[in-house]
């Protein structure tokens, strides 16, 4: 019996339907921590009163930079994730990039933007 090169249709509408899930709910906290960034939920007078509690100040600017991180990472996830929806489409889904092989079904559930077997990340990373 030959090796399986692709996963059937079935199986990539499961992944479809798994990355819809986690987009819809990365989409949600993207949106949520931007709406946080631009104080959209805020009903308070930070942005209009004077500025003399420095240390607060401070505290508020690092927790700024921290959720803009989050955000920059949660923006890359849901790239990750809309890529990984082009490659259902074309059929290309669960291959892995460097060796061409089939990732394991448990990696993708698990990460289901994968591009690399567990394999070919640790052999990537030893370089």
């Amino acid at each position: 019996m030959a090796e399986k090169t692709r996963y059937s249709d079935a199986e990539l509408e499961e992944f479809r339907a798994i990355i819809n899930e986690k987009l819809q709910l990365a989409y949600r906290d993207y949106n949520q921590m931007m709406r946080q960034l631009m104080n959209a939920d805020g009903n308070d007078v930070d942005d209009t009163s004077p500025t003399y509690k420095i240390l607060e100040e401070g505290s508020a600017t690092q927790s700024k930079e921290e959720l803009i991180q989050l955000a920059g990472r949660q923006q890359k996830f849901i790239q990750g994730l809309e890529a990984a929806l082009v490659r259902i489409e074309n059929k290309t889904y669960g291959i892995d990039r460097i060796t061409g092989e089939l990732i394991p079904k448990e990696r993708l559930r698990a990460v289901p933007h994968a591009t690399l077997s567990v394999a070919s990340k640790n052999a990537r990373k030893t370089r």
